[in-house]
């Protein structure tokens, strides 16, 4: 009881000494603000929709083992691969531009300078935009018509059918991703330039021929000692001479499948169990993705399809075309692939992670802004008829095909319904803000330094 009597003596007698010294005592914290029953009422809506579509966090990418990835990373930066050594994949695909190359359609073979400031050859433009290379593990489908895509039995159906040979398939570690790099090397308008060329061999080829093609790759490629020593340390025990540009292709996968998933977002958190991620703007537009048609089409974690469809979603043609319908300038999508006609002008479903740093939007690039592709499913045929052609750069505007009835025809009437206002509209831009990994703002990390072949750099 003495010991008690003295310790509450202590207690007063400081009490006392930090007033006469002008300090304060310790008071508690003060209690946290009440919860905001709007918000709670948003948290509990969103995560009861999520939880009915079934939605998880997207998971993390393949393992994959380093040297495979330094071959891959010098593979995708290296001029060597194109013909007249003047254009890296890399090219179209820069880090300073989320691995894009912040244009409508791209500038390939001929063009000179980068991004949005790289100017066309006489050949024009590509005639699609640069497709993102971000999360590729989620995806078994490749380019915006799924001419690379894996097959319910396992098998992978490319545009060069036998001539990717069953021993070249059998080197792929990655599914279709591994054959992403078969196809780009192959194109004339983007890679492997034209036949007459001074000191370009990979010309002389005729289109089509694949094999040779990639097999004048590997004798270009083999010619660096410092390649082959990184080929046969990306695939221990078998030779250099003994190897195929699916080697390559597969290396260009391992790494875009380590260096460019990124799926730390304040979505994922937010699934994850983290009320505070979300802001109440996301949390509407979460909302409202998710009860007003969007996952009709962006249905899985990744917010693409989930059966491989492909849809025609009303968008303008503009650029070069494929070679499709009256003058070869529209792009008949998906039935390019196909032949079915009830596909065409359908394109992938690209899965929206990181979406805010990949603009401009669409199989054209028809669409500058993320405000501007949401808003176009806002009455899309509305919308398809009054496009506002001046958002794409002047040398395409002229371009814009008046086929609106045509489009219009096989445009997938699951879209018509959906409405909303300008509001709404912000939200659902908030919401896909949400979906963006911090680390995939800064990727000048990712390029390497140098190449074996000694040839510059686009990054």
């Amino acid at each position: 009881m003495q010991k008690r009597f003295w310790t509450l003596v202590g207690v007063l007698f400081l009490g006392v000494f930090a007033a006469a010294c002008g300090e304060d005592p310790v008071s508690p914290p003060p209690p946290p603000p009440p919860p905001d029953p709007i918000r709670a009422a948003l948290i509990d809506t969103v995560r009861l929709l999520a939880d009915q579509r079934n939605l998880d966090p997207v998971p993390s990418g393949p393992v994959v083992r380093s040297e495979l990835v330094t071959l891959g990373r010098a593979l995708m930066f290296d001029k060597i691969l194109s013909g007249n050594r003047n254009i890296a994949c890399s090219t179209c695909h820069l880090p300073s531009f989320a691995m894009g190359d912040g244009r409508s359609l791209a500038v390939g073979e001929g063009g000179a300078g980068l991004g949005p400031a790289r100017t066309p050859p006489a050949g024009g433009f590509i005639p699609r935009n640069s497709p993102t290379m971000f999360n590729l593990h989620t995806t078994q489908q490749l380019f915006w018509d799924g001419r690379v895509e894996m097959l319910d039995d396992g098998s992978i159906r490319t545009p060069a059918g036998a001539q990717l040979t069953p021993a070249m398939e059998a080197v792929f570690e990655f599914g279709a991703v591994s054959a992403l790099g078969m196809f780009p090397v192959a194109s004339r308008d983007e890679m492997q330039g034209e036949q007459g060329e001074p000191g370009n061999e990979l010309g002389a080829f005729a289109d089509g021929d694949l094999q040779g093609l990639w097999a004048a790759l590997m004798v270009r490629l083999g010619a660096f000692p410092a390649y082959q020593v990184m080929f046969e340390a990306a695939y221990p025990g078998t030779a250099f001479a003994d190897m195929t540009f699916a080697h390559a292709a597969n290396a260009i996968a391992g790494f875009l499948l380590s260096e460019l998933v990124f799926v730390d977002t304040p979505w994922d958190r937010f699934l994850n169990g983290d009320d505070s991620q979300l802001t109440n703007e996301q949390l509407r537009g979460a909302k409202l993705f998710m009860t007003v048609r969007c996952m009709r089409c962006h249905e899985t974690d990744s917010f693409d399809d989930r059966n491989g469809e492909f849809k025609n979603v009303a968008t303008p043609q503009l650029g070069p075309g494929e070679g499709d319908g009256p003058g070869g300038r529209d792009d008949f999508g998906r039935e390019r692939v196909t032949g079915d006609p009830l596909e065409r002008r359908a394109f992938k479903t690209r899965a929206l992670r990181n979406i805010e740093l990949t603009a401009p939007y669409g199989h054209a690039g028809q669409f500058a802004t993320l405000e501007a592709i949401v808003e176009h499913y806002d009455e899309i045929d509305v919308r398809l008829q009054n496009y506002d052609v001046s958002q794409v750069e002047a040398a395409l505007q002229g371009t814009l095909l008046n086929n609106v009835s045509e489009i219009l025809a096989t445009r997938d009437t699951i879209l018509l319904p959906i409405e909303f206002d300008v509001i709404g509209r912000d939200d659902l831009v908030a919401f896909l803000e949400s979906l963006t990994d911090e680390a995939a703002r800064n990727l000048f990390g990712v390029a390497p330094a140098t190449v074996p072949s000694g040839l510059t750099i686009d990054n």
